[in-house]
């Protein structure tokens, strides 16, 4: 990390929580918000009336993925507010006053992405949400509820559901809201807009009639609806009964100001070209076969290597995202035994159904798709040595270039890569689009190309054939080519970039998750910094003065 700019560590555990608790019952986990006034991750604001800020999105983060790995028995996620006739009241407006707009685009990136989880892992996993509304629900709060797949409001005549945002703040409901509203749950558009820009909300059985929520209920039923529906849900759910968890260590990893190693990843800046070198690591012949059986595999815990390497994965993504705004070129390499990587892929193919190997492909799913929506731009670089094979040719075909070395006077050094089932729509995007069928937008002729090569090692003149490299230069050309694709990128608007990158690697498909991003990327990086919004007068920045906004009325 640079030594001026302040660290965000997104590595914590139950002992380290400050705003989160969460208890596990058999088959139902009940977890609780009751967010710390004063556990802000930074200085300068309090979290009241239970309003939360990153710190407390890294700490749901990591209890999730506690629940889907610790406890495996658990089918319903109950979650709730320990505080009394408060659920939450969204994103602190006090934080976003202060914070700078890229502070405030990466924080509601990662809070979708925390919220596309929930929905993932009811998707994927079986791992059933209920959000129980004991209280007013305002903003990021009800965007929190919209994940769930079930939501019940208390129904004691004032608490409410609401996205204020228009009408308070001059922002919108984080995109995720107004998505959900629409695309999920299916607010009539007209009941939508008087919804999104009232104050007080929407609540009881009006909340039911429009859609916004599933069930109310008096408070003196409230707990025992929620436990009945809770209890529906799970019996819906294929999460197994009866199962052993494994326990989630802390990420072990070595930082200085320029490097962060990990055992089966390591990132190394070039702060001069404005560039990181991600590079995963395969497991090596010297460390001995890769578990296949499931007690092998459960007997490796979170040490597994798939596990492993995609928590490692995700975390340097997420530090690289939040700590190194200036780094605007990740360099994605691979390295070790490109068989290792296949015997991974197949036990968990072969494994797939089984809950550890079931949740170690989600765990790998988000973490592949958190590298498509980084606003960074990926080249991957194929040299000697590389096992862009399986689940880690993935890395290419998320990168926007993919380089792939050719020694025509030392094919036997030459660099490989190598399909396998992985590449046809186990780590799809967030679009559930494979990256081959994004690359080749779902035409049939390349594809079946592609799959007919399933299992052969293709070096680059083949692979550039196939379509599945961006160039092949040969080893004269090689570091010419690279430095001049560096120099020009880096010369570039990172702006222009970004919108660029966004549009090209979400080409032909759309779905709600796809919408939500894009419009975080246009919407919110545009009214976040309108004005209306964030000028003297605007209405972010006097939130909570007495002040009233004043507003350009131009439309633009």
């Amino acid at each position: 990390m640079h030594p001026s700019s302040p660290t965000v560590d997104y590595r914590t555990e139950p002992a380290q929580y400050r705003h989160w608790s969460f208890t596990v019952e058999g088959a139902i986990a009940r977890m609780q918000l009751n967010i710390a006034e004063d556990g802000g991750i930074r200085p300068g604001y309090k979290l009241k009336l239970n309003s939360y800020d990153l710190g407390v999105d890294i700490e749901l983060h990591d209890a999730l993925n506690r629940i889907r790995f610790e406890h495996p028995q658990v089918r319903t996620v109950i979650v709730t507010s320990g505080r009394d006739r408060i659920f939450c009241s969204g994103a602190n407006i006090f934080m976003l006053g202060v914070s700078s707009h890229a502070w405030k685009v990466n924080f509601c990136k990662f809070t979708n992405e925390t919220r596309n989880g929930i929905e993932d892992s009811s998707r994927h996993s079986g791992l059933k949400f209920l959000a129980a509304v004991n209280g007013a629900c305002a903003g990021g709060g009800y965007e929190l509820a919209l994940a769930c797949d079930d939501i019940v409001l208390i129904d004691d005549r004032s608490s409410s559901v609401s996205l204020p945002e228009v009408p308070l703040l001059g922002v919108l409901p984080g995109t995720g809201g107004l998505t959900r509203v629409t695309d999920k749950r299916h607010v009539r558009h007209d009941l939508a807009d008087i919804f999104c820009t009232s104050v007080e909300g929407v609540r009881g059985q009006r909340a039911v009639d429009w859609r916004l929520v599933d069930a109310v209920a008096k408070p003196a039923q409230f707990e025992a609806v929620v436990a009945e529906r809770a209890q529906r849900l799970a019996e819906g759910s294929t999460r197994p009964a009866s199962a052993q968890g494994i326990t989630l260590t802390r990420l072990e990893r070595e930082a200085t100001d320029d490097a962060l190693h990990y055992r089966h990843v390591s990132v190394q800046i070039d702060r001069a070209r404005r560039s990181a070198t991600l590079t995963v690591k395969a497991p090596t012949l010297g460390q001995g076969p890769q578990p296949a059986t499931l007690e092998a595999i459960e007997q490796a815990g979170d040490a597994w290597w798939p596990l492993a390497m995609g928590r490692e994965l995700d975390d340097a993504i997420l530090h690289l995202r939040t700590n190194e705004l200036d780094v605007g070129t990740w360099l994605l390499k691979t390295e070790g035994d490109a068989a290792a990587v296949l015997a991974a892929d197949a036990a968990l193919l072969a494994h797939q159904d089984h809950w550890l190997a079931r949740e170690t492909l989600g765990l790998l799913r988000r973490s592949f798709a958190r590298l498509d929506v980084s606003s960074r731009t990926l080249f991957a670089l194929i040299e000697p040595g590389s096992c862009f094979v399986g689940m880690l040719a993935e890395l290419a075909f998320a990168a926007d270039r993919a380089y792939m070395l050719v020694l025509p006077d030392d094919t036997g050094r030459a660099p490989r890569i190598q399909l396998d089932e992985f590449n046809f729509g186990l780590l799809p995007l967030v679009n559930d689009q494979s990256r081959l069928q994004r690359r080749f937008y779902e035409e049939a002729a390349p594809l079946e190309a592609a799959r007919a090569a399933t299992g052969r090692a293709l070096d680059g003149d083949q692979a550039l054939a196939l379509g599945l490299v961006t160039a092949a230069p040969d080893d004269i050309d090689w570091d010419d080519e690279i430095r001049i694709a560096m120099e020009e990128r880096a010369a570039m608007s990172p702006d222009a970039l970004t919108g660029l990158e966004a549009n090209l690697r979400f080409a032909s498909r759309e779905n709600m998750v796809t919408r939500i991003f894009g419009r975080l990327s246009a919407w919110q990086n545009w009214i976040f910094n309108r004005p209306n919004a964030v000028g003297d007068k605007g209405a972010l920045k006097l939130y909570g003065t007495g002040q009233k906004a004043g507003f350009d009325f131009n439309r633009v």
